[in-house]
C-alpha cells in the first residue's frame, strides 16, 4: 500500500513530511492522523532534527477531516475520540522543539486550515486558498477556530468561521495566517531561505525560544515577562549563547558548539 505520510531528511537535519492522500485532497482520516502523530512524536525525541517542513502531494494541501469516514459512524463517542485524536496531533506540532513550516498549495480547508495555523510558520503559493468551511455543511469549525483565532484578528476569524468563505493567499498573509506567498515555481526557494536562516542558529536557542513563545503568549504581561526573563537567564548559561556573545565581542563568526547526538 502507498504510505499515507512520506518522510525525507537532508544532511542538515531538515525533515520533510508529506501528506500523501492526493486522491482525497489529503483529508485527515484516522489513519492519516495516526501516521502524522507518530511521526511528530518520533521527531520530538530526535535531537538531530533542526526543522520540519509539512507539505502535501497533489493539488491540495489538506481538505480537513474525512467527512465520508465521519458520516459512516455517527456516534458521540466516536466523534469525541476523533476530535481528541486530532487535538493531540495539532498540539504535538506546537510542542515539537524545532520550527514547523507549512508548505501550502491549493486549498487548506477546515482542519487543513487548522493544520496551517498550528504550524509555527507557513509559506503558500499565490493561488492557494484557505477556509474554515464546516459551517457550509452544518458543522461549525470549532476546533479549527481555536487555532485560527490565535493567528488572525478576532473579527476576521469569526467572519471566516460563520461564512465559510475562502480567503486568498495574499489575504491570508495580510491577516497573519501565512508568513510568505510565492509563485509555485518559487515556493521551495522561499521555504529554503527560511530554513537556511533557522538552521544557521543554535538548535538549543530555537528550542528554548519556541517553548517560551507559546507559554507566554496567553499569559498576563507580568507573568510573561517573569517567564521570559528566567528563560533568557537560563539560555545565557548555555555554551552556544556564551560563544555567540564572545564572538560578537571579538567581531568574528561564532563557532557553535556541537549539539549532543
Amino acid at each position: 500500500m502507498t504510505p499515507l505520510l512520506l518522510q525525507d531528511r537532508d544532511d542538515r537535519g531538515v525533515v520533510t513530511l508529506t501528506l500523501n492522500r492526493p486522491q482525497a485532497f489529503n483529508a485527515l482520516s484516522e489513519a492519516m492522523l495516526t501516521a502524522l502523530g507518530e511521526a511528530i512524536d518520533a521527531l520530538a525525541e530526535d535531537t538531530t532534527v533542526r526543522a520540519v517542513i509539512l507539505g502535501a502531494s497533489g493539488k491540495a494541501f489538506c481538505a480537513g477531516h474525512d467527512l465520508k469516514e465521519m458520516r459512516a459512524e455517527p456516534s458521540l463517542a466516536y466523534y469525541e475520540q476523533l476530535f481528541e485524536q486530532c487535538t493531540r496531533v495539532m498540539l504535538s506540532i506546537q510542542r515539537l522543539p524545532v520550527p514547523v513550516i507549512a508548505r501550502v498549495q491549493g486549498i487548506a480547508t477546515a482542519a487543513g486550515c487548522q493544520l496551517v495555523a498550528m504550524c509555527d510558520l507557513a509559506v503558500a503559493t499565490d493561488d492557494a486558498r484557505f477556509a474554515v468551511s464546516g459551517v457550509n455543511v452544518g458543522l461549525f469549525c470549532a476546533t479549527p477556530g481555536v487555532a485560527l483565532s490565535r493567528n488572525v484578528p478576532r473579527k476576521a476569524a469569526f467572519e471566516m468561521l460563520v461564512t465559510g468563505e475562502f480567503v486568498s493567499a495574499e489575504q491570508a498573509r495580510v491577516l497573519g495566517l501565512v508568513n510568505r506567498v510565492a509563485s509555485a515555481d518559487a515556493l521551495d526557494g522561499e521555504i529554503e531561505a527560511m530554513v537556511a536562516s533557522i538552521v544557521s542558529k543554535p538548535r538549543v536557542a530555537i528550542a528554548i525560544g519556541k517553548a517560551l513563545f507559546y507559554r507566554q503568549i496567553d499569559s498576563d504581561i507580568e507573568s510573561a515577562y517573569a517567564d521570559a526573563g528566567a528563560t533568557m537567564a537560563c539560555n545565557m548559561m548555555d555554551p552556544s549563547a556564551l560563544e555567540g556573545v564572545q564572538a560578537f565581542i571579538e567581531k568574528r563568526p561564532p563557532a557553535w558548539p556541537q549539539a549532543p547526538a
